[in-house]
């Protein structure tokens, strides 16, 4: 995704800076600990000072809309944040999620899906299904909404659509995911080939995000629960973008292929050097601005 050896140099610089902030301290072991570590490492940046947000209750789901100026009101993107079902919030993706709104031209609406051990499945579905329901009541056409997720959020994304389409309601224009966590039966051979580079994602460590969030008692061949198992026939235009670096590079390359097999319009981005969900630290990494940049023109041309 880069052209340059000097953009080259640039992109390690600031990814090593993020992995040093990653690094920094040891990797927390409880689930509240754990959560807070994210929201702290997410929110380094804050957002930008012309963005509003407001709180809003999304039919019992929690929620935030962020608003930008120019921002569309007839246009949302509909965005689940990642954290493998058990850590994650509106404050540890914000500044993601209303950079993201600013780039596509749209208002944004970041979902505080409940979490897992506490909720298992399908809790975390039933509140992306309330707040879609929700988006749809505020009289936003679906052609008009783009969804999208990070990791866990990117699995949301497709088990949303999924539902919808079992159902025979309206899809949304196009989907958009970034490092998706597409297969919880972890089959994928980056688990092994990409561990030694990958700074956050462990087999070890998804192994017990999934036994928290769908308990061994769960079929995960479940394609809403593994979307790389489903048949994504009909499923509106998605965008992948994932980094080199990590060990979910084969969940997104396989679900690209999924999704091509079914006739899906399907763009896969793999960027060089980079780890999981790093457009979340877009205020100091030039390759998460270029990534959002992508993203806003991927739905830009969707939405109507």
């Amino acid at each position: 995704m880069r052209g340059s050896s000097g953009g080259t140099t640039l992109a390690h610089s600031e990814i090593d800076a993020i992995r040093a902030l990653l690094g920094s301290k040891p990797r927390p072991v409880g689930w509240s600990e754990r959560r807070q570590r994210l929201d702290e490492v997410g929110s380094t940046w804050p957002v930008a000072p012309d963005v509003r947000c407001e709180a809003v209750d999304c039919d019992g789901v929690a929620g935030e809309w962020s608003i930008v100026p120019g921002s569309e009101p007839t246009r949302v993107l509909l965005y689940f944040h990642g954290g493998g079902y058990c850590s994650g919030s509106i404050v540890s993706h914000r500044r993601l999620v209303t950079e993201a709104g600013r780039a596509a031209g749209t208002r944004t609406l970041a979902i505080d899906y409940r979490l897992a051990p506490e909720h298992r499945y399908p809790a975390a579905h039933e509140d992306a299904l309330t707040a879609w329901r929700f988006l749809r009541r505020q009289g936003i056409a679906a052609a008009g909404i783009a969804v999208g997720g990070d990791s866990a959020g990117g699995n949301l994304t497709l088990g949303l659509i999924n539902r919808l389409r079992a159902a025979g309601e309206p899809l949304p224009a196009c989907a958009w995911l970034i490092s998706p966590w597409t297969d919880l039966t972890m089959s994928g051979d980056t688990l092994a080939t990409k561990d030694a580079i990958d700074p956050l994602i462990h087999k070890a460590y998804l192994d017990e995000l999934a036994d928290a969030f769908a308990p061994p008692s769960i079929n995960r061949q479940d394609p809403l629960i593994s979307p790389l198992l489903a048949d994504l026939s009909g499923f509106p235009p998605i965008l992948i973008q994932v980094g080199s670096a990590e060990t979910l590079l084969a969940d997104a390359a396989r679900l690209a292929q999924t999704a091509g097999a079914a006739d899906v319009d399907v763009t896969l981005q793999i960027w060089p050097h980079m780890i999981h969900a790093w457009p979340v630290w877009n205020a100091h990494l030039e390759d998460g601005r270029r990534a959002l940049a992508y993203a806003g023109q991927f739905i830009r041309a969707q939405i109507r």
